[in-house]
């Protein structure tokens, strides 16, 4: 069996389950029975193109297309006319669209084969759930979504429970969850011992990210300390004295020990798919306080894996339990027990396969 994937927003915690997902598809055993190409995009600015090459399995094809995030005219059917003549030439079984962009791309390069093939489509977060457009923006990306699914057909594999739930009403719709590599994460967990609670997350200083949240919540807990383990573009929302910016670090083991310094994960994200960085977090045994947005609500169980929260004046009882180092473990271990029974990439990637197969 043949199967390409198509991905534009190769970036973030995409970029991780496709580095998963290389290392999944390119061991021996699935390669016989499944031969895989990943056709992505590198015009991200957090993407380095030679990374991608050490990062993804060799014993996968990588193809690389030039696609845009924004909506461009030429471009967008310079990438059309590329992704039809790339998959002609492979011929696949099936085509696994990534994105939003991707999704509407790849439809149409679909459409163009001329050739019936098992089509899919992952949205990893649907583009009209973004707050950082207008209404009308939004409203134009749903109608996208779904007149492409009923002009093109194909089947959406969610990544999470909420996002299936929308995906239902859109068209035919199945669930996948986001899954991560808990025995190569689990080789940076150690127990930490910091002398005051430090609170941290994980990712690009981004509008979606919500550093303006991040930054409030630490000024209103001055007495803790605050981590935000990477950079971006709007670091200078960060100005509170007890949140220390790290930067980007070159390798993924130093990422990983630096997340397993903390002693709780923050997400303040306005949006999600299925964040990866916060299944990591767990996998190291982090109990996550999370905004109760789609994505972050399908991974915290409230009052058990972590905590959930719409307003800063929750957090204080919530940072009150956690300070408590019995409290945090207990917790913690929840955390942990949850993301290996839901989130492990093996499973999860094998549930793909029977939906490829069926």
């Amino acid at each position: 069996m043949k199967v390409v994937h198509i991905i534009e927003a190769l970036g973030g915690g995409v970029y991780t389950y496709f580095s998963d997902l290389s290392t999944y598809f390119g061991e021996d055993e699935i390669r016989k029975r499944i031969d895989t190409t990943i056709i992505y995009s590198a015009n991200r600015k957090e993407i380095d193109r030679e990374k991608i090459k050490s990062d993804f399995s060799s014993n996968i094809n990588l193809i690389e297309v030039n696609m845009l995030r924004s909506f461009s005219p030429l471009q967008d059917l310079k990438s059309v006319i590329r992704l039809t003549k790339e998959l002609k030439k492979i011929n696949p079984d099936v085509i696994h669209l990534h994105s939003s962009k991707a999704g509407v791309l790849g439809r149409i390069a679909y459409f163009f084969l001329f050739k019936k093939k098992k089509l899919y489509y992952s949205p990893h977060g649907y583009s009209f759930l973004r707050t950082d457009i207008s209404k009308s923006i939004r409203k134009l990306y749903w109608l996208i979504e779904k007149s492409t699914q009923a002009l093109f057909g194909g089947v959406t594999i969610a990544c999470g429970d909420t996002e299936f739930e929308i995906a239902k009403k859109i068209g035919k719709s199945d669930l996948v969850r986001n899954g991560i590599d808990i025995e190569s994460i689990r080789e940076s967990f150690v127990e930490t011992k910091n002398d005051k609670l430090t609170v941290g997350i994980l990712g690009r200083i981004t509008y979606q990210k919500n550093p303006v949240l991040f930054n409030e919540i630490a000024l209103n807990f001055p007495h803790l300390n605050f981590v935000w383990i990477g950079d971006g573009e709007l670091n200078s929302l960060l100005t509170a004295s007890n949140i220390k910016i790290t930067g980007w670090f070159f390798d993924r083991e130093s990422i990983l020990k630096k997340l397993n310094s903390i002693d709780v994960y923050l997400q303040t994200s306005l949006w999600e798919g299925l964040p990866i960085a916060v299944l990591e977090a767990m996998a190291l045994e982090k109990p996550v306080i999370a905004s109760n947005v789609i994505g972050n609500k399908d991974i915290v169980l409230h009052n058990e894996t972590g905590f959930l929260f719409d307003e800063i004046s929750e957090l204080k009882p919530y940072f009150q339990t956690l300070s408590n180092s019995e409290n945090r473990n207990l917790i913690a271990k929840k955390a942990f027990k949850r993301c290996s029974e839901l989130f492990d990439k093996n499973k999860n990637f094998e549930e793909l396969v029977a939906i490829y197969k069926s």
